[in-house]
C-alpha cells in the first residue's frame, strides 16, 4: 500500500491538489462563509482524479502487480491524506480564533458562522461527502467524474448553507460559540463529524472495491 500511495503523491496528483490545502486558512477570514475552504480543497482533488483520468491512470495502476482493490484504496489514501493536511491548517485557524484572536473585533462582530469547533465537524462531514459521493461515484465506472462531482457540488453547499442558517433558529444560538464558549458541545459536535467522516469514507471504500472488481477496463 506505501507503494501505491507513493505513486498516487508523485504520479497521479495534481500539483493543485496541494496547492489547495492551503485553503484550509480560510478559516481565518472574518466575514466569509469558512466552510468554502472544504470544497475548495475538495476541487484540488478533483482535479487530481481529472488529470489521472487524462493520463489513463487507472488502466495504469490496474497493470501494476497489485490487486484491483488496492488501486481503490491508494486512491482513497491519497484523498484522506489531503484532507488530513487540509484539516490540521484548519483546526490551527480555529485555535488561534479560540485563544489569540478571542478578543478581536472584527471576528466578534462577523455576522457569518464563526470558526469554531461545530465548523470544524461540518468540515469533516463535508470530506466525508466528497469520498462517498465523488470518490465512490467515480469508481462505479472508473472513467466518467462530471456527474459525481456536481452531485457533490449540490449536496456541499446545501451543507454550508444549513451550517451558515443554523444557529439563526432559535434555541441553536450555541452552534455559534466564539472562543470556548460551550465547549462540551462543541467538542461533541466535532467528535460527530468525525465520526460521520469516518464512516461515510469506509463504507463508500468498501463499495468502490466491489464496483472497481466488476468493472472490465
Amino acid at each position: 500500500m506505501r507503494n501505491i500511495l507513493r505513486k498516487e503523491m508523485r504520479l497521479s496528483a495534481s500539483v493543485l491538489s496541494y496547492l489547495f490545502i492551503l485553503f484550509g486558512f480560510m478559516f481565518l477570514l472574518p466575514g466569509y462563509p469558512v466552510l468554502c475552504g472544504a470544497f475548495f480543497v475538495s476541487l484540488g482533488l478533483f482535479q487530481s482524479f481529472q488529470t489521472a483520468r487524462e493520463a489513463n491512470d487507472i488502466v495504469f495502476s490496474a497493470l501494476l502487480p497489485v490487486a484491483k482493490k488496492d488501486v481503490v484504496r491508494g486512491k482513497y489514501l491519497f484523498v484522506c491524506l489531503i484532507e488530513a493536511c487540509a484539516f490540521i491548517l484548519m483546526a490551527i485557524s480555529v485555535i488561534l480564533r479560540m485563544t489569540v484572536f478571542c478578543g478581536s473585533v472584527v471576528y466578534r462582530s462577523n455576522a457569518l458562522m464563526n470558526a469554531n469547533l461545530f465548523a470544524l465537524g461540518l468540515a469533516c462531514v463535508i470530506f466525508g461527502l466528497f469520498n462517498r459521493i465523488f470518490v465512490g461515484g467515480f469508481f462505479q465506472t472508473a472513467y466518467k467524474f462530471g456527474r459525481p462531482f456536481v452531485s457533490f457540488i449540490i449536496v456541499c453547499f446545501f451543507v454550508i448553507f444549513m451550517g451558515e442558517a443554523l444557529h439563526h433558529v432559535p434555541g441553536l444560538q450555541r452552534l455559534n460559540a466564539f472562543g470556548t464558549d460551550d465547549i462540551a458541545i462543541q467538542l461533541l459536535l466535532l467528535a460527530t463529524g468525525i465520526l460521520i467522516f469516518v464512516m461515510l469514507t469506509v463504507s463508500s471504500c468498501r463499495k468502490a472495491c466491489e464496483d472497481f472488481e466488476r468493472i472490465d477496463l
